[in-house]
């Protein structure tokens, strides 16, 4: 959606970041000319920042018209819970009718399957009830948790993508309690057609960037993209990584979507295992030339947690990820530890973890 400001009282961190680094810019009177311009969107919950390469050169005013136009009919199509036809998909996928599914939706049903299979359920888009007894099916989630009782029933025999029945367009439900939530691909594949969008509009080098998970096209003449990869647990950064063109670098972290309940962190990373918000990792970040496999990835690997997470990137076929520890320790793929420059405090917070072999 083009232009949406954050509602009132909650400007988040994302928008004070780039308000800082507004003002900051305003204040520095000898700070160099940038070489990029910055179009800025709000879809998908969150600020979807796009950086253009060279500065100057671009018809801004069409891109900001026809790639915000795309990005709120993506927000449309895949919204777990406004009305829309992602909505009525649910509605006719619990009630066991055949229907015709709009493209959109099966591209998503299709690559949710497979990583669904790849992971042995542990991704699990068909969750969505789960979802929504956490308080996640709302614009600012704030609890209560569900009682024991829901999740025991919600467990007993979950819904799974295979649940899904498909013949060319038409699907058919086999489960009463599937609801699809595409939380965790839908933005790969958004970040990807951003990138399509603006190649059509005449675009060779950008970066959609949506609340930090994002995809390159194309590199500045005289140096690479270099991004920032957070520290879970403060506003600074654990390092930077250069990204050539075509690359995607994803995160799926407990910091984001979440609430206090009793003292404790809430967090909309479900585990389908235990129902519960996962445990074990602070952060997962993936790089991957695959946007939507990065970003089911990312949230995979929250959800192995610390003793298994090298397995499903195995399993997954991602060689470059690194998570973070609920200690500070950052555990990494060997492959990975070339590309990325750490702070110095946190390089003696850093080790590499080898994979298992794949059951």
């Amino acid at each position: 959606m083009s232009r949406r400001p954050a509602a009132p009282g909650r400007t988040g961190p994302g928008l004070r970041l780039l308000l800082l680094g507004v003002l900051w810019l305003a204040a520095c009177a000898d700070a160099p000319e940038p070489d990029t311009d910055r179009l800025t969107f709000y879809a998908f919950g969150t600020l979807v920042d796009v950086t253009l390469y060279p500065a100057g050169v671009h018809d801004l005013l069409r891109i900001e018209s026809e790639l915000g136009a795309e990005l709120e009919t993506m927000h449309g199509l895949w919204h777990a819970w406004e009305p829309g036809p992602l909505g009525r998909a649910n509605d006719r996928l619990a009630q066991g009718e055949a229907f015709d599914a709009p493209p959109s939706i099966l591209e998503l049903i299709e690559r949710a399957q497979e990583l669904e299979a790849l992971t042995g359920g542990l991704f699990n888009p068909a969750l969505g009830r789960l979802v929504a007894a956490w308080g996640f099916h709302q614009d600012e989630p704030a609890g209560p948790p569900p009682a024991p009782e829901t999740l025991a029933a919600l467990l007993e025999a979950p819904p799974r993508m295979a649940d899904i029945e498909r013949d060319g367009t038409r699907l058919r439900g086999r489960h009463p309690d599937l609801r699809l939530d595409f939380g965790g691909l839908a933005k790969g594949l958004a970040v990807a057609r951003g990138l399509e969008q603006l190649a059509e509009l005449g675009v060779e080098h950008a970066i959609v960037n949506a609340g930090g998970d994002l995809m390159t096209m194309g590199r500045p003449a005289h140096r690479a993209w270099r991004i920032g990869i957070r520290d879970p647990r403060s506003a600074q950064v654990l390092g930077s990584v250069e990204l050539g063109s075509g690359e995607a670098l994803f995160t799926s972290g407990d910091y984001e979507r979440g609430y206090e309940w009793e003292g404790e962190r809430m967090h909309h990373v479900i585990d389908p295992r235990s129902g519960r918000p996962a445990r074990g990792l602070t952060s997962a970040t993936v790089l991957h030339d695959d946007p939507v496999l990065a970003d089911a990835a990312a949230t995979t690997l929250m959800i192995a947690g610390a003793e298994a997470w090298p397995r499903y990137a195995q399993r997954l076929g991602v060689e470059l990820a690194l998570v973070t520890l609920p200690d500070g320790t950052v555990e990494l793929t060997p492959a990975i530890a070339s590309r990325v420059e750490f702070q110095r405090e946190v390089t003696s917070r850093i080790r590499t973890a080898e994979a298992e072999p794949a059951p």
